[in-house]
């Protein structure tokens, strides 16, 4: 179990329109403007946007996986440790985050992978 760093930017990339921000301690992601996603190098970890009923499910259930990162706009986004999380699980949140800020055209020309 575990998601090298690389495998999970190649989840990223693999969605259509995404944004990439580089900064000094992070990455960030998103799609048209919206932010879905972020990655922090350092610890190995990325941030994911989710519904608040997910990010209380997923936080509730493996707090060694996930951490609350904060909720906005009604949504709430997840810290998600890379080692401790296979990569289908993964692949299935990185989409749900993307999913969440795309828009509903993009979204239905682009399906789950």
């Amino acid at each position: 179990m575990g998601v090298p760093s690389g495998q999970f930017l190649r989840m990223v990339d693999e969605l259509a329109e995404v944004e990439q921000t580089d900064s000094r301690n992070y990455t960030s992601f998103s799609v048209r403007g919206k932010g879905f996603g972020y990655y922090w190098p350092r610890t190995e970890t990325a941030g994911l946007k989710q519904t608040l009923s997910e990010q209380v499910a997923l936080v509730s259930e493996r707090p060694d996986v996930f951490e609350v990162q904060f909720t906005a706009g009604g949504y709430g986004w997840v810290v998600v440790h890379l080692a401790k999380i296979d990569a289908d699980e993964l692949a299935e949140l990185v989409y749900e985050a993307w999913r969440l800020s795309a828009p509903e055209t993009l979204v239905e020309e682009n399906p789950l992978p």
